[in-house]
């Protein structure tokens, strides 16, 4: 059993599955969550119920966040009843959300005035890395804090890259959130034209993801999205506020990015066709569109 109590605020799609394994991994748990039927289910498992993220922060040694955008990140750890209030001089906070690099530098200056460490370790992997814990964790902030708990990352994932400073974690995943969302929309690209052209679309799928496009979004999502299958693994919504991220970082930062710009349109597509809570895969559905067909195949 770890002697540590872990906080979890946020127990959605990802931050549920995570906090459930560090119960899993003997790790006391106190969690927090808007909703309450996450923190009801977490309860019968064996945490404990807190009824703000301050409480949270006073119960808790080392506090994780995992929440939607920079905004609740900022107004659940600096708001009224926020994690800030809790925490005393030697606890760690660490935020696993994707938010702007900026925010989380400010939020970890503000948690240094009270003696308390931040890291921000936004994740990669999607509901079944988060199920699974085989996440990657691109990790910024002091490394012998992290290190220090290496043992959590270690139970919630299986990837740990330390980045360096603080914002330097955000600054990462705003990376693979290009690569991925790019490559979501290039398989797209490639399904719509595959079913225009006549060709076999499984015969397809097999035969690139054999080749130098194999990558993970051919392995286990193109088999999903021809046969209509976008339940969520991670909501479109959330993808087309990461690459808001990624798009104003590299405006701010004086990075041309013409192939994010483009795919931030299709997301943004998306959400304003009411498919934001589809899989990110779901963006096929705005190429479909255009080209009046699905890229099916019957079962």
């Amino acid at each position: 059993m770890a002697n540590k109590l872990v906080g979890f605020v946020g127990l959605g799609i990802m931050g549920k599955p995570m906090a459930e394994n560090l119960l899993e991994g003997g790790y006391p748990v106190v969690g927090y969550n808007r909703s309450p039927e996450p923190i009801d289910n977490l309860v019968s498992l064996g945490a404990d119920r807190a009824e703000t993220p301050q409480e949270v922060g006073e119960r808790a040694d080392i506090t994780i966040t995992c929440l939607s955008d920079s905004e609740v990140v900022e107004a659940l750890i600096l708001g009224d009843d926020g994690i800030i209030h809790g925490v005393t001089a030697g606890d760690t906070v660490v935020d696993m959300s994707t938010i702007r690099p900026t925010v989380a530098k400010q939020i970890a200056d503000r948690l240094a005035e009270k003696g308390v460490s931040m890291l921000d370790a936004p994740i990669s992997g999607g509901e079944e890395g988060a199920i699974d814990g085989t996440l990657s964790i691109m990790i910024g902030g002091s490394e012998e804090t992290f290190e220090e708990h290496r043992d959590v990352f270690e139970t919630v994932g299986e990837t740990l890259t330390h980045c360096g400073t603080n914002g330097a974690g955000q600054v990462a995943k705003a990376c693979n959130q290009i690569v991925v969302s790019v490559t979501m929309e290039a398989i797209s690209e490639a399904l719509v034209f595959a079913k225009k052209a006549g060709a076999d679309l499984e015969a397809v799928v097999d035969a690139i993801s054999g080749g130098a496009a194999g990558c993970w979004a051919l392995d286990n999502r193109a088999p999903r999205m021809i046969r209509g299958n976008f339940n969520p693994g991670f909501f479109a919504a959330y993808q087309y506020k990461d690459l808001r991220i990624a798009t104003d970082a590299g405006e701010a930062y004086g990075s041309p990015m013409p192939a994010t710009e483009l795919t931030h349109e299709m997301y943004k597509s998306m959400e304003e066709i009411g498919l934001g809570r589809d899989d990110t895969s779901g963006v096929i559905q705005v190429l479909e569109r255009l080209a009046g067909t699905e890229a099916r195949i019957e079962e």
